[in-house]
């Protein structure tokens, strides 16, 4: 157990409200998206939404199987999903990396943080053409791409985090004669784990995002390309698949983080009403 940990008062979690109530609530939450949906059939039924502009949700469920079954759905996930696995560990671990050699001293800051800072203020786009003449067309670009835009959220976030670990807490360290390595495993990476993970959290919707964008570019499979491949034939209906599984994947990312989240931060439960 960390010093964080033995430091922190011990709360008596509070009930959280159940019963018909509570499932009453859930349930009106569907309410606006399926009348939505709803709408949506109607006007391309009726014509006052063409086909052209977007395709009806009936339309789109019929290609989503029909994709399925021919293998071109599930193949491009498979890719897609490569791409980021690999670009958020290089991102996040170059972005947690530089955000302790800049955290934990004054020379790291001064090294670390400004090329970071003009780094983020660089348009993604206009990194696109470079990235093509130094990695080429394959992976390579689109993987990096993809940890570049991965490894800021990371950097601020944990950065921030380290240094607003409570200075009372170094105290506890000298009295508990930790070492430095000690200090930063039980007291600075433990204070720093709740602002890490909501980091972790934008950094997959970014990751996301980022490969939307690596993928427009001489891609010749994944979710962009079929996205971009039924552009050319103004087929709507396979560009909001590809969005709406775009969609799916990063709320299904974030629900595996905000898991992680509550296993790791279960004291935190005590402050929630």
């Amino acid at each position: 157990m960390s010093v964080v940990e033995l430091a922190r008062p011990v709360e008596t979690p509070r009930a959280t409200p159940k019963g018909p109530r509570r499932r009453v609530t859930a349930w009106h939450r569907w309410l606006s998206p399926l009348a939505l949906l709803v709408i949506w059939q109607i006007a391309s039924a009726t014509g006052l939404l063409p086909e052209r502009l977007l395709a009806a949700p009936a339309t789109i469920a019929s290609t989503a199987v029909e994709l399925t079954q021919a293998g071109t759905l599930p193949t491009a996930i498979g890719v897609s999903l490569q791409r980021v696995l690999i670009g958020f560990l290089v991102g996040g671990a170059a972005g947690i990396l530089l955000a302790l050699v800049a955290g934990l001293s004054r020379a790291g800051e001064n090294a670390v943080d400004p090329i970071m800072q003009a780094l983020r203020a660089l348009p993604f786009f206009g990194l696109i053409p470079l990235f093509i003449l130094w990695f080429g067309i394959g992976e390579e670009p689109k993987i990096l791409l993809v940890a570049l835009a991965v490894s800021f959220p990371l950097y601020l976030n944990t950065f921030s985090g380290i240094r607003g670990v409570d200075g009372k807490l170094a105290e506890v360290a000298k009295t508990l004669k930790l070492s430095r390595g000690q200090l930063i495993r039980h007291i600075v990476l433990p204070g720093a784990l709740p602002q890490t993970l909501v980091g972790l959290r934008q950094a997959l919707g970014v990751a996301w995002l980022a490969l939307i964008v690596a993928e427009q570019v001489n891609a010749t499979t994944g979710l962009g390309y079929m996205i971009n491949d039924a552009r050319e034939f103004l087929r709507t209906d396979v560009i909001v698949v590809g969005l709406l599984v775009y969609s799916a994947l990063g709320l299904a990312t974030d629900a595996v983080v905000r898991l992680l989240e509550r296993r790791a931060l279960a004291w935190r439960r005590g402050f929630l009403a």
